[in-house]
């Protein structure tokens, strides 16, 4: 990395040691034989607002700045529910649980570090958002659809106070996730 880099960087949301130990529980139980695919280990679990990838560091810095400066808006639950798959389950390359609520605030959220990295100079994010918890990675792609029916939705909440920045480091395994800079919403009305 040289002296102007960054690294390679995404914004999410951070799952709690509780929402990760309950579904690794659970897909232990629905899944005997495992999850198809390369799995994501669980601590490497988020939920990504924005893949950045290659970032300089005044890039960074512009970033952050905005994040500051943004109406993050009130803490608050999302659910968690079934299993799903990108493209689709009868060609998956990527297996993941999906959201039951909330939704429409992870896209607020979303939107904001949009914003933050268009101000920074990334390109506009052609793909829709769709908030959700990627599993595992499959390849080649393979039908899914009898392992994602055979799972009961999770019923599982889990607070949101924070949207960090990360950066990955690749290479000899599992990526490795380092916090760069956290960004706490305003307190809201959570029951833990």
């Amino acid at each position: 990395m040289d002296a102007d880099s960054a690294g390679r960087l995404f914004v999410g949301v951070a799952l709690t040691e509780e929402a990760r130990r309950a579904i690794d529980a659970h897909l232990r139980r629905a899944m005997p034989d495992g999850v198809p695919g390369r799995l994501v280990p669980a601590a490497n679990w988020h939920l990504t607002l924005r893949f950045l990838g290659a970032t300089q560091v005044d890039q960074l810095s512009t970033i952050v700045r905005h994040l500051r400066a943004a109406e993050l808006g009130t803490a608050f639950e999302i659910g968690f529910g079934g299993l799903g798959a990108f493209s689709r389950p009868r060609s998956a390359r990527v297996l993941w649980i999906g959201l039951t609520d909330s939704v429409e605030r992870m896209k607020a959220l979303a939107w904001i570090v949009e914003d933050a990295a268009r101000a920074a100079g990334f390109a506009t994010e052609q793909k829709p958002f769709k908030p959700h918890l990627t599993l595992s990675r499959i390849q080649p792609p393979r039908d899914v659809t009898r392992a994602i029916a055979g799972v009961a939705p999770l019923d599982l909440r889990m607070p949101v106070r924070e949207v960090v920045v990360f950066r990955s480091h690749l290479g000899g395994g599992p990526a490795r996730y380092e916090v760069v800079e956290r960004f706490p919403l305003r307190p809201g009305e959570i029951l833990d």
